[in-house]
């Protein structure tokens, strides 16, 4: 069979019965390390040139990382010259600390220091593969032979060190495939190397556990790290850190339970650039964090402007679903969550402990506005297709309103078949609903206790422009309309539901300062409409007039198909 799962086994669990992790918190962030000119650079089909790294290296002072992976200058000349830029031309801050990758061998040591020469502090970060696969198939070494790789590596790294005494040098070690690695075998390997360089003297040290391939579920990550962390030498003298990957779409959940077990320092990408499915996510985790009230120690309010830049320079686009940053995650097509969404920010209070439906931030905290929350498509209910409307003309659909133009969208999007823009909504609910009415004259005249209305306006019928003077009386103007309606036309009409309101100021246009929304029967049949006039009697009396307009072209239509039919027949 081609696809066989019996040609391979489970990770074996670790035995930790009295396991903590699960009852902790993470309280604060970790700290942060990017690996997004190294680790993440290496797995571009066209890795970044200097200006492109230039341009990189800024968006992360932006953010806030105070350690970041630069290269791996003793095996890539670009990496070289871009380390030297930095140096010389004097663009590290004092509160940031560069890193470098090196293989434990002596020649490349050499030129990862001749790279670094000058720099005021600086992470020299050596590894070698520990896993009984790289072992056994790729190096034939047993474990004597690779712990004595590693050792070997730490003293090259610390007799060079002696060497520049002016750079504040921090030692890093990765047993390369931790999470693949016995773990006991992966802890011997360590504390070898902490032996060479004694942390307790002084020497900073960074002991980092790589997942460099996911091969077990989050969990048994953080067992692993856990187990490390109890059996570790001087672990209270070392930093642990992380490097995760995402090849079982579980970096980030491994890094927060990993941190959770113990260790002091994350190591990733930004969006989750890098080898197969990808680093772990610093964004992502970051924001995990941000959401649960913990501050990040990174700035990521202008998402977008991350975007652009991560996503130029590595030529890999974010997709649209992506945590926290995607074009999409903060949308709503479904009618019942954009209800949920607009009641929620209705009365959402800025001084208040954010709680809405749907949206675990504030998107505006990302530099997005809530116009991009409010998606509409076929799916769409009576709340998406009503914000829109409401943000252009700063009045409240009144629910009515709202299920009779949510019905119209449905239609449109359906024979459309594709997601309607806010622009087409706007305009379909403006060509709709306030008609073509053109109020001539209007007088109201008080007689005893009735009202006595002239009225002279054009309405579009059958696409002309046809006059039309009524006079009526009743107990207010639209009942007057009403009277005045009943004998210049033969159907029944009664108005069922009505709203007035004055528009805000940024919203008038043209002195038209009311809008009026009405709901009429006519011949049993509802028809909404809407007026707008600087008056709210006559925009009361617009509205009125425009359902009576719809009426009349509807019943026309009606009347033309019947015609239509009899003459085909």
């Amino acid at each position: 069979m081609p696809f066989n799962h019996q040609r391979y086994q489970a990770t074996a669990p670790i035995n930790l019965p009295d396991r903590q992790w699960p009852n902790k918190t993470i309280e604060q962030a970790p700290v942060w390390c990017s690996v997004d000119l190294r680790d993440g650079n290496q797995a571009l089909a066209n890795p970044m040139s200097v200006e492109q790294k230039k341009r990189f290296w800024s968006l992360l002072m932006d953010l806030g990382f105070k350690q970041i992976e630069v290269g791996f200058p003793s095996a890539s000349q670009p990496d070289y010259d871009f380390v030297r830029w930095l140096i010389e031309a004097d663009q590290i801050p004092d509160d940031v600390t560069i890193q470098v990758l090196v293989q434990a061998r002596q020649d490349l040591i050499a030129r990862t220091y001749q790279a670094l020469e000058g720099a005021d502090k600086a992470i020299v970060h050596v590894y070698n593969s520990t896993s009984p696969v790289q072992r056994n198939k790729v190096f034939h070494q047993d474990k004597a032979g690779i712990i004595a790789i590693a050792q070997q590596g730490a003293r090259w790294v610390k007799e060079y060190a002696e060497q520049y005494p002016n750079t504040q040098w921090t030692f890093q070690y990765s047993p390369e495939s931790f999470s693949s690695t016995e773990v006991e075998f992966a802890t011997e390997v360590c504390n070898a190397v902490i032996d060479e360089w004694q942390p307790e003297h002084g020497q900073a040290v960074i002991i980092n556990l790589p997942a460099t391939i996911e091969c077990a579920s989050p969990n048994v990550f953080a067992d692993q790290v856990e187990w490390f962390c109890r059996h570790v030498h001087q672990r209270s003298f070392i930093s642990v850190s992380l490097h995760t990957h995402n090849d079982r779409g579980c970096a980030v959940a491994a890094a927060e339970l990993a941190v959770m077990a113990g260790a002091d320092r994350v190591e990733g990408t930004l969006l989750g650039n890098g080898e197969r499915t990808g680093n772990m996510d610093i964004i992502t985790m970051a924001m995990n964090l941000y959401s649960q009230g913990v501050d990040p120690k990174l700035d990521l309010s202008a998402a977008d402007h991350i975007i652009t830049v991560v996503t130029e320079t590595t030529d890999i686009p974010i997709h649209p679903r992506h945590p926290w940053f995607g074009e999409l995650v903060y949308t709503a097509f479904s009618g019942s969550h954009q209800d949920a969404i607009r009641k929620c920010l209705a009365v959402q209070k800025d001084d208040e402990i954010w709680d809405v439906a749907y949206l675990p931030i504030n998107p505006q905290d990302l530099g997005r506005e809530y116009e991009s929350v409010i998606r509409v498509n076929s799916q769409s209910g009576k709340g998406g297709a009503a914000y829109w409307v409401e943000q252009d003309l700063g009045v409240t659909l009144p629910r009515w309103l709202q299920q009779d133009f949510a019905a119209r969208v449905q239609k449109l999007s359906e024979v459309s078949g594709k997601e309607l823009s806010a622009e087409q909504l706007v305009a379909d609910f403006k060509q709709h609903y306030f008609g073509h009415v053109e109020l001539l004259e209007s007088q109201c005249q008080q007689q005893g206790e009735h009202i006595q209305l002239h009225l002279c306006a054009t309405l579009e019928l059958q696409q002309q422009s046809q006059e039309i003077r009524l006079m009526g009386r009743g107990s207010g103007s639209l009942d007057a309309l009403l009277d005045g309606l009943a004998d210049y036309e033969t159907s029944n009409i009664e108005i069922l539901q009505y709203d007035e309101c004055r528009l805000p100021d940024d919203k008038i246009q043209d002195s038209q300062a009311a809008i009026s929304m009405v709901q009429v029967r006519i011949d049993g049949r509802p028809f909404c409409a809407c007026g707008r006039s600087n008056d709210i009697l006559q925009s009361g009396l617009k509205a009125v007039l425009n359902a009576y307009e719809y009426y009349k072209n509807q019943a026309n239509k009606k009347q033309n198909s019947k015609v239509a039919a009899t003459l085909t027949e």
